[in-house]
């Protein structure tokens, strides 16, 4: 199953500006009036770029086989079985082989994380006079679930327990090489296979953007 995590402000704030950049970008074609136009096109195309990059870009991809984190210029795929460990602070550290990425989203302020800590402290203390409404068993089990912990400590945990989940389905399956190969073999192709590890690139729609962005710069320079 495939899980996409990310900022929801940051995501509705990006489409906001993408609709209103498109509205000026057309405007600016049909009334275009020469270099004065060609400011404005870099201008719009500078800050459409870094709203790309910064805003709707970044996410957390979660699926069967790893963590793919895209940060506003880079990827960062790690597999599930190599995922060593998973720490929250302010974002989410995702260590593997000796390698560490932070996740650019989601992020905690301290304001959320003072909320979630009173939050879980209301769900742990009894009252006896209760004005809430009264909650089915599964919005129960929801908000227990959630008390005391913020958007990114809870992809934390969804990372964590699929990747170990992988680590357990990778201990089965060399044991069942080993066990069936007669000749030792199979041993020790398991013990050297071991799990991938993290694997960093270029975002190319982030260059591509910037790169989009630059010859509008020189376009109105030159212009």
């Amino acid at each position: 199953m495939k899980q996409v995590f990310r900022s929801r402000t940051a995501l509705v704030l990006g489409w906001i500006w993408m609709a209103f950049a498109a509205f000026n970008a057309v405007d600016l074609i049909v009334r275009y009036s020469g270099p004065s136009s060609l400011v404005a096109a870099a201008v719009l195309g500078v800050l459409t770029a870094l709203v790309f990059i910064a805003c709707l870009r970044p996410a957390v991809i979660l699926t069967e086989d790893g963590v793919l984190v895209r940060n506003p210029l880079r990827n960062a795929s790690v597999p599930l079985a190599g995922v060593d460990e998973v720490v929250v602070s302010h974002s989410i550290k995702i260590t593997s082989g000796g390698e560490s990425v932070r996740c650019w989203t989601p992020q905690t302020s301290a304001r959320e994380r003072a909320a979630a800590v009173r939050r879980g402290t209301s769900a742990n203390t009894g009252s006896r006079h209760k004005t809430e409404p009264t909650r089915s068993k599964g919005e129960q089990a929801a908000a227990e679930a959630l008390a005391g912990k913020t958007h990114a400590d809870w992809v934390a945990e969804q990372i964590t327990e699929r990747a170990e989940a992988a680590k357990r389905a990778a201990v089965r399956n060399a044991g069942r090489v080993t066990a069936e190969s007669a000749d030792g073999t199979g041993t020790r192709a398991a013990e050297s296979a071991g799990p991938a590890a993290m694997k960093v690139t270029w975002a190319p729609s982030a260059l591509a953007a910037l790169l989009a962005a630059a010859v509008l710069v020189i376009a109105a320079i030159l212009a």
